[in-house]
């Protein structure tokens, strides 16, 4: 069992935001669901839990009070360029492009898009190298694998 859930603030449109996510992620699936009792069986959303790909998230329909902001963000680790292009793409949908992997999703939901690869010549052993991929990641918003490459393997 997952000791520590993510718990989501939404304003009023809980239900939407699990059944995009839901759509992107394999192995994904709505938990248990409360509504508003006064509006009967298909009434607002007011509670939920739902799983996407395994990670389990409870989340609330609370209002405008509170805003989702970049200090906590959503990693996807992709491995494959494929990969990054796919959720890049579907968690892009209505949102916003940010730098360096991260995007902000229509909800406001920040994400991190990274394939596996940029940590791993990230964390390359020749400084020189590490320093062209940090220095060609800091120039995109979507991350490209060919283009890191290209980085790490200039002379």
């Amino acid at each position: 069992m997952q000791k520590i859930t993510p718990f989501l603030w939404f304003d009023n449109n809980l239900e939407e935001a699990m059944n995009f996510y839901g759509s992107i992620f394999k192995n994904s699936k709505i938990g248990k669901v409360t509504r508003t009792s006064s509006d009967g069986p298909d009434g607002p959303v007011v509670t939920a839990s739902f799983e996407l790909d395994g990670q389990k998230f409870m989340a609330i329909n609370g209002g405008p009070h509170f805003k989702f902001t970049e200090a906590i963000s959503l990693y996807v680790d992709c491995e494959t360029q494929e990969e990054v292009d796919y959720y890049w793409e579907r968690l892009l949908e209505g949102g916003e492009e940010s730098r360096c992997g991260w995007l902000k999703d229509k909800f406001g939901l920040s994400w991190q898009i990274i394939p596996s690869k940029l940590l791993e010549l990230l964390q390359d052993k020749d400084a020189q190298k590490s320093k062209r991929v940090m220095n060609a990641m800091l120039q995109m918003n979507k991350i490209d694998i060919k283009t890191l490459r290209q980085a790490y393997e200039k002379q």
